[in-house]
């Protein structure tokens, strides 16, 4: 084309380029009312609260001391080093921070602008990729999902067949490495539809070829090492899968349909690797495979409606319930989208609505998920030696009139400014404004 019909394109250009750019100035002057907290400089007591270990009993007008971002001492009759800063926290409740165990929070800023989501990588097979390393510390979804409790997000790639590696990242700090509290959570896999049945044959032997080089890689890579073989040159991609079969990192299968799950668990056990089913929509008709092989499910959407025409109005509102009577471990993730992560609590108190026990409904966000992920060493329930991730709250966090007054992350008093508080305030204003003439 010639540069005459090329210059409204240009501008069209320039024009999409300055509206994203501005857009993103506008929300990073609201996330700058999410000011870091500085690390734990004193011991901190929390005292006269219900504290609800999870793991344990709860305590009644009890005391919960931290240090150093740690869990020290928990109970009714607790000393008190020299210098310890005490909040009166009588008639209020403690829990364990939440925990998002599927998100894409700090990848995804803005739907309608592709400069700001950062979810998916070029090509099939990317299990090298550590999302964390995309990590955006300024993301005003960060203080929001904050507000309603959920102190970590399990934040995880997208797009291919073997998207890459999830990382726990907590809910405040600098920057992307002062906020990871684990990477390599586990390697997402997206498991084909099998309703296109000649691509679905295709992509499953795709998959294997992939496992299956990497296999090979590894052994060629410690034959090298132990002296048996040449050199055998460095493979970022089928490096970063050792950890799968050395049984360090388990493989997250996003499947939903019971033929899915079924060839996930059989493809799983065929490989030896650890399995994760995520999504799981019809993991209720295969509970007896599931527990055979002790393969937990990650609930993704309880809030949403059945997905086929002969179901009941409540299948998705009481798969959990379903689960937990049929003995298959499970943790609730909500919709993956950053923007959602505050409906977290919604999510399960929906299922605790349809069937779910209230308390097992609160560990399906807290301990489970962080049994299910390898994280329980540091968070999911208070108990001495854990990360004082916690929450301070009027009630049971997935009530829907519950209101999180303060929470901390890793003994750090996190900001409670968001950018729904920051709207809230200004418009609230307007009113009174408005009010007053």
């Amino acid at each position: 084309m010639n540069a005459e019909t090329n210059y409204p394109m240009k501008i069209s250009l320039i024009t999409t380029f300055l509206f994203a750019i501005t857009l993103i100035f506008s929300f990073s002057l609201i996330a700058q009312n999410q000011t870091p907290a500085p690390p734990q400089s004193e011991p901190i007591a929390l005292v006269g609260g219900t504290i609800h270990t999870i793991s344990g009993d709860v305590i009644e007008n009890g005391t919960i001391l931290f240090d150093n971002g740690k869990i020290i001492a928990i109970g009714t009759d607790v000393d008190l080093p020299e210098g310890t800063r005490t909040e009166d926290v009588s008639g209020k409740h403690i829990y364990p921070g939440l925990i998002d165990a599927w998100s894409q929070m700090g990848i995804y800023e803005i739907g309608a602008v592709d400069m700001t989501t950062d979810i998916n990588e070029q090509g099939t097979v990317n299990p090298n990729v550590m999302v964390e390393r995309a990590f955006n510390p300024e993301s005003r979804w960060i203080g929001v999902g904050r507000s309603a409790g959920v102190l970590t997000s399990v934040t995880s790639p997208g797009g291919g067949l073997v998207s890459g590696q999830s990382a726990a990242m907590m809910m405040d700090g600098w920057a992307w490495d002062e906020m990871t509290l684990k990477s390599g959570v586990g390697l997402i896999v997206n498991w084909p539809n099998p309703s296109n049945t000649g691509n679905y044959t295709t992509q499953l032997r795709y998959l294997r070829d992939a496992f299956a080089d990497a296999r090979a890689y590894k052994t060629a890579r410690r034959a090298m090492e132990n002296g048996d073989a040449p050199h055998h040159d460095f493979d970022t991609r089928w490096n970063a899968m050792i950890p799968v079969f050395d049984g360090e990192r388990p493989v997250v299968v996003n499947a939903n349909e019971v033929r899915q799950i079924q060839d996930a668990i059989t493809w799983a056990v065929e490989e030896g690797v650890e399995l994760i089913i995520l999504g799981g929509r019809d993991a209720h008709l295969v509970t007896d495979q599931l527990k055979e092989h002790n393969i937990p499910v990650i609930i993704t959407m309880v809030l949403t409606s059945p997905n086929r025409n002969w179901e009941s109005y409540d299948a998705r509102y009481s798969l959990p319930a379903r689960l937990y009577d049929a003995g298959v471990p499970f943790a609730i993730a909500g919709a993956s989208s950053a923007p959602y992560a505050n409906r977290l609590p919604h999510e399960v108190g929906a299922a605790a609505a349809f069937g779910l026990d209230v308390d097992e409904a609160v560990r399906s966000v807290t301990l489970s998920p962080a049994q299910i992920l390898g994280l329980d060493d540091r968070i999911g329930s208070l108990e001495v030696g854990k990360d004082a991730t916690l929450l301070i709250t009027t009630g049971n966090p997935i009530e829907y009139a519950t209101q999180v007054e303060q929470v901390y992350i890793l003994g750090r008093k996190s900001d409670m400014m968001d950018s729904h508080k920051y709207f809230y305030q200004k418009y609230r204003e307007k009113v009174d404004q408005r009010a007053a003439n």
